[in-house]
């Protein structure tokens, strides 16, 4: 939730910059990058190949660190905490959409959406429940013992949105959800961000193509590791 009594937004990244030591030399990636999102925005990036808008995501879902600058979330800065802290925040706070679903395909559709739980090491019938739980709410009570391979690609993309919400996070970051879908699945996807969002989530979404980003409240175009404009407004 929004820490209030900072007057802080949800989220704010302050000259946020990132380089990589590529060669003999620092290459920088993203520069005096500074963004604040209120609790419940649904916000899309764009950019070019190269733009810095993958490097932003990472640096949002704390899968990397920032060169220098400041990111506060829920009134913490994240940018001082140690790894430890990092992957509990992701995995308490953090819903993860990836273009490539990124499921096990040893698993049933049930056990891919359960694993965040169990990494909490809740009690097994506490985590199919509350798998069962998303899956319904994403389309998918009756592909429970389903492997990915026996869905579609849209399917798949469901399951995928189930397991970023079964922890109940309160930032979700999409790379890229319909990249490996056709236009009318894609739509279907971005429908149900939108409603997720509707409901009170926070979604960061990064994309390459305008029709998708309209989805979105406020659109960020990046460029040469900048943020170059904003479109929209904040709810």
């Amino acid at each position: 939730m929004q820490d209030t009594s900072s007057g802080r937004p949800y989220f704010e990244m302050t000259d946020i910059c990132k380089a990589y030591w590529m060669g003999d030399e620092w290459q920088p990636v993203l520069r005096d990058v500074c963004l604040s999102i209120q609790e419940g925005e649904f916000i899309s990036v764009l950019g070019p190949s190269g733009s810095g808008k993958s490097t932003m995501l990472n640096l949002i879902g704390c899968l990397d660190r920032p060169s220098s600058g400041r990111y506060w979330m829920e009134g913490e800065d994240v940018a001082g905490l140690d790894d430890d802290a990092l992957s509990d925040l992701r995995l308490r706070r953090l819903g993860f959409i990836f273009q490539s679903f990124n499921l096990i395909p040893q698993l049933t559709v049930q056990e891919n959406v359960e694993l965040p739980l169990v990494y909490q090491d809740l009690p097994p019938a506490a985590c199919a429940e509350r798998a069962r739980e998303m899956l319904d709410l994403v389309g998918l009570a009756a592909r429970l013992h389903h492997r990915p391979t026996e869905l579609s690609g849209g399917q798949q993309q469901r399951v995928a949105i189930a397991r970023a919400l079964t922890t109940n996070p309160s930032l979700i970051l999409a790379d890229e959800p319909t990249g490996n879908l056709d236009s009318a699945t894609g739509d279907q996807i971005m429908a149900l961000l939108a409603d997720l969002n509707r409901k009170g989530r926070t979604v960061v979404m990064v994309t390459h193509e305008n029709d998708i980003a309209a989805w979105a409240q406020r659109r960020v175009h990046m460029r040469d590791g900048r943020i170059h404009s904003i479109e929209g407004e904040t709810p």
